[in-house]
């Protein structure tokens, strides 16, 4: 719903600060699209002492409000880049925009400038509200839980459901899963209100990186609701509205990928893991990423190799469970990863130790962080040539 002003007229006063910290988030929301130029444009819309920030590049919107000393309610488009580089410059303090046709003028302490814009009738509709119910989640566990997910989220635009993150709406909480077909993570956490049906939405990656981005108090609640009809999803928080398309499409059954069981169960410090990856990942940058992983009894062995460079091997040192009898007589359990799969699952791990459960060498082995019992990684091996 717009919010009703006058057009091609408008008059307030605004704090520089605030004002540029909302232009250098809304104008990343912008684009360049040669056949609509007004989408390199931010609209400014004046009404009842707020001055509301708004831009859109038509996969997502954003609309921030500031608190204005409004003489005249209007609203005009200026384009994004020259604004904020104008705005982001001038000294802290109140600026004063007048805005008649298309033409706005800024005034500060010692400065003033005239710039070009267009006229607002042609910018898009920014919604403010889906008329829908709203679910609410505390904001710093949404961000907590896109970091889980958001690294395995694939840019195959072939595929574009594995584009986006899968978001499942129980009654009681909300479950957030990502695959990119080599790896899949899964994260849940608990509802501020229940919901009563089931829902599946995906949203792109994009907005919910975008939405990780703004900075808000630590108590603050996330709302959002959705509309299925026009495939729409708007977020509220702290008063800024972002509004995203929600991606179509079925979403890979990502319960049957998880494995059940495991033959090998191996735990091991998180710390010196990603260390013996590092290690590894200089030899294993010229050979595909490839490293190798070894399990034995009361150890595991990191190695990578190089034609060019040579090799290398880190030993740490693991708790191991082997309730099969996998490593009986002193056999070897060998396993191949792309290294920056599984450095970044353990870039998103927040507790001392990882738990690696394995059954065989071309199976999915499943991740688990130790201080969060509610996330779960998958990676798929590298097969091997004998």
């Amino acid at each position: 719903m717009k919010i009703p002003i006058i057009l091609t007229l408008m008059k307030l006063k605004v704090l520089q600060e605030s004002f540029s910290k909302a232009l250098s988030i809304t104008s990343r929301f912008t684009s360049n699209k040669i056949q609509l130029p007004i989408l390199a444009n931010v609209l400014l819309s004046a009404s009842k002492n707020k001055l509301f920030i708004s831009a859109t590049n038509l996969e997502m919107a954003i609309s921030i409000p500031l608190g204005a000393k409004v003489e005249r309610d209007g609203e005009i488009t200026i384009p994004a880049r020259v604004i904020s580089e104008l705005v982001g410059n001038l000294t802290p303090g109140q600026i004063s925009l007048d805005a008649e046709k298309e033409i706005l003028k800024i005034a500060a302490q010692g400065f003033s400038s005239s710039l070009s814009g267009i006229n607002s009738s042609d910018f898009p509709v920014v919604p403010h509200e889906l008329d829908k119910k709203e679910v609410s989640i505390k904001s710093n566990d949404f961000k907590h839980s896109l970091n889980k997910v958001l690294f395995a989220v694939s840019s195959d635009e072939t595929r574009p459901v594995l584009t986006g993150v899968l978001v499942v709406l129980n009654k009681d909480d909300i479950t957030f899963v990502s695959t990119d077909g080599f790896r899949l993570s899964k994260k849940r956490i608990k509802l501020s209100s229940s919901v009563k049906d089931e829902t599946k939405l995906i949203i792109p990656k994009n907005t919910l990186s975008e939405l990780s981005r703004l900075e808000v108090s630590s108590d603050s609640q996330l709302v959002f609701s959705f509309n299925r009809s026009d495939n729409q999803i708007l977020f509220n928080l702290q008063e800024m509205i972002l509004t995203s398309r929600i991606i179509e499409g079925d979403f890979p059954d990502y319960e049957k990928i998880i494995p059940k069981d495991s033959r090998l169960k191996v735990k091991v410090d998180k710390s010196d893991l990603l260390r013996a990856v590092k290690l590894a990942s200089v030899f294993a940058r010229e050979s595909a990423n490839v490293i190798k992983v070894k399990v034995k009894k009361a150890s595991v062995f990191v190695s990578a190799e190089s034609s060019h460079s040579g090799s290398q091997e880190t030993e740490l040192d693991a708790r191991v469970e082997d309730e099969a009898e996998t490593l009986k007589d002193g056999e070897d359990y060998v396993i191949a990863f792309n290294y920056k799969f599984l450095e970044d699952f353990l870039g998103s791990c927040e507790g001392e130790n990882v738990q690696i459960n394995l059954s065989d060498a071309n199976s999915p082995a499943l991740f688990l962080d130790e201080e969060d019992k509610s996330f779960i990684h998958i990676i798929m091996p590298v097969r091997l040539q004998s």
